[in-house]
């Protein structure tokens, strides 16, 4: 009798599957990162032009995304790359936590009018670029990172994920601040932002970005 006849047992990965995980997981890190890294450049330049506290949220949410793929790049680039789990997981989590606190703050400021929120078309299309691009990013690494059992290569593809979520609030902020001159729109997102960023922090601290017993694969 086989190990894969006896119930409940799964196997993990052949070693050559598991070496071949991590690399794609590195790459699909090195495109993450220099996505982040062009969006964080414009989002942040948009958002101080225009006084968006949603568009500064979303280019902080993009160093976040560099300094979480960082995280992940470090724990692979080791052999044992298991030890480096829960730090990888803690740096994920408090990269989160410091966004929400700066876009909470500068949300709030944003609402009790201390800047007055202009049109920005570079915003405009980043959100909307984003809105399509990073969902296929999430998606390859989740995968990946599932079938390896990696919880930290997970939170990062979940990461990633949320900026999906914010690249559509932030949408929807500027385009109801642009076509109908609603400014409390845009700290609204933030705020949004800011909510949803707390949420995946607290999960990648608690390691809840991936089961104890991930599948060998995703179907």
């Amino acid at each position: 009798m086989s190990a894969s006849d006896l119930p409940g047992i799964t196997l993990g990965p052949a070693p050559a599957r598991r070496a071949a995980l991590r690399r794609r997981i590195r790459l699909l890190v090195a495109a993450t990162i220099t996505y982040n890294v062009i969006e964080a450049v414009v989002a942040l330049t948009a958002g101080a032009a225009a006084s968006s506290a949603a568009l500064i949220g979303f280019g902080l949410d993009s160093v976040v995304e560099v300094a979480s793929a960082a995280a992940v790049a470090w724990q692979f680039s080791a052999t044992d790359h298991e030890r480096r789990e829960r730090a990888a997981l803690r740096v994920i989590a408090l990269s989160f936590f410091a966004l929400a606190a700066y876009v909470t703050f500068d949300a709030v400021r944003a609402l009790l009018g201390a800047a007055t929120v202009e049109h920005s078309t570079p915003g405009l299309i980043l959100a909307a670029f984003s809105l399509v691009v990073m969902p296929f990013l999430s998606y390859a690494q989740r995968r990946a990172g599932r079938e390896l059992g990696s919880a930290s290569a997970v939170a990062d593809s979940k990461q990633t994920l949320l900026c999906t979520y914010l690249s559509a609030v932030l949408l929807a902020g500027l385009a109801l601040n642009s076509l109908f001159g609603l400014s409390w729109a845009d700290p609204v997102a933030a705020l949004v932002i800011a909510a949803v960023a707390v949420k995946e922090g607290r999960d990648s601290w608690r390691g809840d970005a991936c089961c104890a017993t991930c599948p060998a694969t995703e179907t």
